[in-house]
């Protein structure tokens, strides 16, 4: 399984912790079936809020990644659902996103335009399956702008050209930087390789950066990307989608001050993954007496196994709590 991270710009808000609770309690799931499974989860620390916060704070982007990407370990480690087996960051997997754009361009699924690699949409027929969109319903008001230099609205980046004070690397184009998207399908491929089973993510990720994944991914492979896809409702605040670019978060590390993460984690688990949840104190409220009442059931099953001198089983449920 392979389910996008966050970017690391700034803490995570509680609306990123629901795909990290879903794909964990997946992976448990997965497991007590008796499957063997690999969970990768990326970080993205290299991106252009990233940069932007670097250059307003006048520190370099790098430190800006490091001291987010250890914040959002350090808050959802308070859950204690355990960490992915794999978490990669992208400025460590340069190397293999320029080989995929490598052979995205010999495939002539990718055009360099002036210090940029654009992928060509038109040249992957498929486009637009992922989120039910026709392509030239997507194309009808799309434009280019004025520093770009792709051939069609559509098209995206798979290589930044470097610009003065933002980080680079050397590549076949020259200097530059990989694109948002082309980083999970090289990071989902050098560890599960073509037609892994799940791919997961927010809803919000569905377009453009989930379809942009397949086009990459199975335009350099010439076979399927992924079996099936997860993608969990996002949460919101008086009926408003959770975002840090609307301002209207909370931050996992303040609820979790307030409230046990249990109480979080039953929030999340008590309506389906898809459906979107409206988030607010009075649902934590609930969710943190449905924890007690859990909790008192497994006392007295401790007691009554203690008292009818049961041996293991039933008393080492107690146990934790």
């Amino acid at each position: 399984m392979y389910f996008c991270g966050p970017t690391v710009y700034n803490y995570v808000h509680v609306g990123n912790a629901r795909p990290f609770v879903v794909s964990m309690v997946a992976k448990r799931y997965f497991e007590s079936l008796g499957y063997r499974v690999t969970l990768v989860e990326n970080i993205t620390d290299i991106d252009d809020r990233i940069i932007q916060k670097g250059i307003a704070e006048g520190r370099p982007a790098s430190a800006v990644a490091a001291e987010f990407a250890q914040a959002y370990r350090d808050d959802t480690d308070r859950l204690g659902l355990g960490r992915p087996d794999i978490e990669p960051l992208a400025t460590e997997h340069v190397a293999d996103i320029i080989a995929l754009i490598e052979s995205l361009v010999k495939r002539s699924h990718a055009y360099q335009a002036g210090s940029d690699v654009y992928f060509n949409v038109a040249s992957y027929p498929a486009y637009g399956r992922l989120s039910k969109q026709q392509v030239g319903e997507m194309r009808h008001g799309a434009r280019i702008d004025v520093e770009e230099k792709k051939a069609d609205p559509l098209d995206f980046a798979l290589w930044k050209g470097a610009k003065s004070g933002e980080p680079a690397w050397d590549s076949p184009w020259g200097p530059g930087r990989p694109g948002w998207h082309i980083e999970c399908s090289a990071m989902s491929l050098k560890y599960l390789g073509a037609g892994f089973d799940i791919h997961g993510g927010g809803r919000d990720l569905i377009f453009p950066h989930h379809e942009n994944e397949i086009a990459q991914a199975e335009g350099a492979l010439g076979q399927p990307f992924v079996r099936f896809w997860m993608h969990n409702g996002m949460l919101n605040l008086t009926e408003v989608k959770m975002s840090k670019s609307l301002g209207n978060i909370l931050t996992l590390r303040d609820v979790l001050d307030k409230y046990r993460p249990e109480a979080l984690i039953a929030a999340f688990l008590g309506s389906h993954y898809r459906s979107p949840l409206e988030f607010s104190a009075e649902l934590l409220a609930e969710t943190e007496q449905q924890v007690d009442r859990l909790r008192n059931v497994f006392r007295e099953l401790a007691d009554a196994a203690v008292g009818t001198g049961s041996e293991g089983g039933a008393a080492d449920i107690g146990a934790p709590l």
